[in-house]
């Protein structure tokens, strides 16, 4: 899991989510837990019973009048309670000024308090973006992803196999590399993987016998992209002959990164084979079975459906001797 601070949030989105720092110092140090934000009305009221403190806490305008409303006393009792949980953050909406008490007891108790001109809604949306894109689960696996017609191929097999060759031909063809050789994943969303390219090795690509080329230099800034959706894994593999290929794709397979479910098309690989055509017809193909249109199911029920007429168009004619 990525390690996040506040010193950290802030350094690096301090003009996007529009930041001051209230309370700072060494407690900026503190981690930021996970992509969860909260606003902490009930528990300032005093229900802290299902209190999720461990949020980045997000105060505007109700809270911070809720506070002001309170006497002396009330306001300190408050927030003895609030500030006795170990709460990694709190952001001020609104450029709003707390009670002078808030920020004692929030140094206090190490509590970092920033503020943002920002009001709630845009804050929450902004840090919530920034902070999904920080948490999401990720892995790095060997292969090339490809844009290849608005579909994200990724490529694996074995090295040497042709991957890359594979892409450098797809690329010429006006399709676009994201990432070669190692490829970063990243969920962004209950059925959503993107890939990106390894930050150390960028749009670079080793061909062998030739050695690392660059690809957006060769071919331009239209032959790469930043990152993409993967839909579909296509498997390469040396041709096989014992083994029994799929030849009318009547039973999708599928296979999965990081809980999320995609298809995959083993491709034998042999001399003469064409894989950057057939690489294109897979992304093709994948768009249409998206919109509904599978060829191979029809196929099937279209040719049953001619050897059953077939089948009755002879038995009406068996016994008719006209």
């Amino acid at each position: 899991m990525p390690e996040l601070t506040v010193e950290h949030l802030y350094a690096n989105k301090r003009d996007f989510l529009e930041l001051n720092i209230l309370n700072g110092g060494a407690c900026l140090k503190k981690k930021i837990p996970s992509n969860q934000v909260f606003r902490p009305g009930l528990a300032l009221a005093g229900f802290t019973e299902r209190f999720p403190y461990s949020r980045t806490l997000i105060m505007g305008q109700t809270e911070i009048s809720f506070l002001k409303s309170l006497s002396q006393s009330e306001l300190e009792v408050c927030l003895k309670q609030f500030f006795s949980f170990d709460i990694p953050l709190i952001i001020i909406t609104k450029f709003l000024a707390p009670p002078d008490q808030f920020l004692v007891e929030a140094a206090a108790h190490d509590v970092p308090v920033l503020q943002t001109s920002l009001n709630t809604t845009e804050i929450l949306i902004r840090l919530s973006a920034y902070l999904d894109n920080i948490f999401a689960p990720r892995t790095s696996i060997h292969g090339t992803l490809v844009d290849v017609y608005g579909v994200g191929l990724l490529y694996t097999g074995k090295s040497g196999i042709g991957k890359s060759e594979c892409t450098l031909d797809l690329v010429e063809r006006g399709h676009r590399l994201v990432a070669d050789d190692v490829v970063n994943v990243i969920k962004k969303a209950p059925d959503v993987i993107v890939g990106q390219a390894d930050e150390r090795i960028g749009h670079h690509m080793e061909i062998r016998g030739v050695g690392i080329v660059n690809v957006e230099k060769l071919f331009g800034v239209r032959s790469v992209r930043i990152q993409k959706r993967i839909e579909v894994e296509v498997n390469l593999e040396l041709w096989d002959e014992s083994k029994e290929y799929d030849r009318l794709g009547i039973e999708d397979r599928y296979t999965t990164l990081l809980g999320v479910e995609i298809p995959v098309v083993t491709i034998p690989v042999s001399p003469g084979k064409n894989i950057t055509v057939i690489s294109e017809v897979i992304s093709m193909n994948h768009m249409l079975k998206v919109t509904g249109e599978n060829a191979a199911e029809k196929f099937v029920q279209r040719l049953s459906e001619e050897l059953a007429r077939r089948k009755l168009t002879t038995e009406y004619l068996e016994s008719d001797l006209e």
